[in-house]
């Protein structure tokens, strides 16, 4: 064999063996990630069916109630009055809700507890008959006779002494209409707070007896949830406050709130 026939013998043998180391190399990484999958495969069929696999479980749940005096009244005053022009209605209006509103700061009620609720002008129909020999006979006609105008103004009223006073000076100022009257309490997070420590005690206790019950121990918990229920009033409590002329006003109740959370636990047993 020649010089150049030899080198390139060489040369050809030196490919086929990088061939191989590359391949062997590749068979190796396939390997392992074969391995590797077929190792995962089998831990998540594990997973898989252990979470497939129904827990054990009881649920619980526990009510709270916390009996608490209101702190905040709501109420709101109307006025409304008709006039035959709008700008009449407007201003006869604006006059007395102007002077509602002055003796409400009067009382030392802020602004920020002063809020328009409504403001509405509506025109007023009326259905007349008419006279005509015309057939067929009409029988009547609509006639604008005038405006009607309505403003409220809710007032939140933190001095609850003072309600009676207020109500009668309201009026007195001008407002005809008196209506939403509520009573809540301001801050009402502590009082949750108090009933849902109550709920969940009441249902810890009795999810123990019930475990008892059954010869199961409580291991864990694993879901909890809690709804509330919009405060009610309960009991009533007069309140009067004699004006200068020795008259009362009008007896107001507040009675008492009713702040109630109910929770719901489950625990995983065995």
């Amino acid at each position: 064999m020649d010089n150049q026939n030899l080198e390139v013998f060489q040369k050809t043998k030196g490919l086929f063996a990088l061939l191989l180391i590359i391949l062997s190399v590749f068979l190796v990484a396939l390997t392992i990630s074969t391995a590797v999958g077929i190792q995962n495969k089998i831990k998540e069929g594990r997973y898989i069916g252990q979470e497939m696999k129904a827990k054990n479980t009881i649920t619980v749940s526990g009510k709270g109630e916390i009996y608490t005096k209101p702190d905040l009244a709501l109420v709101t005053f109307s006025v409304k009055n008709e006039a035959k022009q709008v700008s009449e209605a407007m201003k006869e209006n604006a006059k007395k809700m102007n002077a509602v509103i002055s003796f409400m700061k009067k009382q030392g009620i802020k602004e920020k507890d002063l809020k328009t609720t409504a403001f509405r002008i509506y025109p007023r129909y009326e259905w007349r008959k008419v006279e005509t020999e015309i057939y067929p006979y009409p029988p009547g006609k609509r006639i604008l006779v005038g405006f009607e105008v309505t403003q409220s103004l809710q007032v939140k009223i933190r001095a609850l002494a003072k309600i009676g006073a207020i109500i009668q000076g309201a009026t007195d100022a001008g407002a005809n209409q008196v209506g939403n009257l509520s009573f809540t309490i301001d801050k009402q997070d502590e009082f949750k707070a108090k009933a849902r420590e109550e709920a969940i005690k009441k249902a810890k206790d009795k999810a123990k007896e019930i475990a008892s019950q059954l010869g199961v121990h409580l291991v864990k918990i694993t879901n909890f949830s809690e709804s509330g229920v919009v405060p009610r009033y309960y009991g009533y409590k007069e309140m009067r406050a004699p004006t200068a002329s020795g008259e009362e006003n009008p007896q107001i109740e507040t009675g008492e709130n009713k702040i109630e959370v109910t929770v719901s636990i489950t625990y995983e047993i065995d």
